[in-house]
């Protein structure tokens, strides 16, 4: 009787740490994608910004040259 009592719950507990494990992959694989996505929109108007700063200051300099 024991063996199989002990055997039951074994089984519930390896059900129950499978559940476990397949919720925490979920949970990874969901921050890698919120991390990517974030820098992503921090580098992308970074990169903007490389190109729009120094046309702003050449038109400003053309402002002040006239």
């Amino acid at each position: 009787m024991e063996d199989t009592e002990l055997r039951q719950r074994l089984d519930a507990f390896e059900k129950k740490l499978d559940a476990t494990f397949a919720s925490a992959e979920k949970t990874r694989k969901y921050f890698l994608a919120v991390i990517i996505v974030s820098v992503i929109a921090f580098v992308l108007p970074l990169l903007g910004l490389i190109f729009a700063v120094p046309a702003l200051l050449a038109g400003y300099a053309d402002l002040g040259a006239i």
